[in-house]
C-alpha cells in the first residue's frame, strides 16, 4: 500500500486535489480501485498535512432486482473507523429491464455518477473522489480516439457547476497492476460486479487492445500517459506540464 500512497500523494499535490476542511465522498463500487482509494485516502489523512474527512458511499444498482450485499465493505469500514453509506437505486432495472439498452455502459455510468453526486451533497461533502487509475486514463483516451474520433480524456479535477462540488481522481498516477497488488496484500474485501455486461464492454475491448500492444511494445501505456500529460489534454498538465 505504501507505493499506492506515494502515487496518491503525488497526484493530490500535482493537481491541488484536496484542501483543508474538505469532506470527500468516495464512490465505492466494491471493486479493487474504489476500495484502495477509500483506504488510501483514510490512511493519507494521518501524514499528508491536510485536514480533511472521508466518507465512503456505495450506489447499489440493484442488478436483477436484487439488493447488493456490501456487508464485507461495511465491516472493513467499521474496523477502520471510516464513515460508510449504501444508497439503494433502481439503475439496473432502468438500464437493462425498462430501457433494454444494447450498449448499457454509457447510460449506467451516467445514472450512477448522478446518484453519487446527489449522495455527496446528501452527506455534506464538497468533493467526490472516483477510483480511476493510470490505465483507465489511457483507455479512456483511446476510446475517445477510436470511437469518437476526438482527442480527449476525463480530467483529474473537474468542477461540477450544477452541483457546486469538485470531482477528483487521486489514483490516476497509480498503474492498475499496483492497485491490484495493493488490494490483494491488504486483503481488501473486493466484491465482484453483478452487472450483466461485465467483461463484455467497449472498455474491456480497449483494455485488451492495450494489453496486447504492451506485450509487443513494453512501456507503450506509460508513454501514452506521458503524452497526455505533456500535451496538457483536459487539464492533465498539472503543475509539471501546464501550458
Amino acid at each position: 500500500m505504501q507505493r499506492i500512497l506515494g502515487h496518491m500523494r503525488k497526484a493530490i499535490n500535482e493537481f491541488d486535489m484536496i484542501q483543508n476542511g474538505d469532506r470527500i465522498c468516495v464512490g465505492v463500487s466494491g471493486g479493487k480501485d474504489s476500495l484502495v482509494l477509500l483506504v488510501g485516502l483514510s490512511r493519507l489523512r494521518s501524514f499528508i498535512g491536510i485536514d480533511f474527512e472521508v466518507v465512503g458511499v456505495t450506489i447499489d444498482p440493484g442488478f436483477g432486482g436484487v439488493v447488493g450485499d456490501y456487508s464485507p465493505v461495511e465491516e472493513m469500514c467499521r474496523k477502520q473507523n471510516i464513515e460508510y453509506h449504501v444508497v439503494p437505486t433502481q439503475i439496473g432495472e432502468i438500464v437493462f429491464d425498462i430501457r433494454k439498452e444494447s450498449n448499457p455502459c454509457s447510460l449506467c455510468a451516467h445514472l450512477r455518477r448522478g446518484a453519487l453526486q446527489d449522495a455527496a451533497l446528501q452527506f455534506n461533502c464538497n468533493k467526490l473522489a472516483l477510483g480511476h487509475n493510470m490505465d483507465d486514463t489511457v483507455e479512456t483516451f483511446f476510446m475517445n480516439l477510436f470511437n469518437e474520433g476526438r482527442i480527449g480524456c476525463f480530467s483529474p479535477v473537474t468542477f461540477l457547476e450544477t452541483k457546486n462540488i469538485y470531482m477528483i481522481r487521486p489514483l490516476v498516477m497509480a498503474p492498475e497492476k499496483e492497485v491490484r497488488r495493493a488490494a490483494k496484500r491488504a486483503e481488501l474485501p473486493v466484491i465482484k460486479s453483478k452487472c450483466p455486461a461485465d467483461g463484455h464492454t467497449n472498455r474491456q475491448s480497449t483494455k485488451e487492445f492495450l494489453i496486447e500492444r504492451e506485450r509487443t511494445d513494453h512501456g507503450f501505456r506509460e508513454r501514452m500517459f506521458g503524452a497526455i500529460r505533456r500535451g496538457d489534454i483536459d487539464g492533465w498538465g498539472g503543475k509539471s506540464f501546464k501550458k
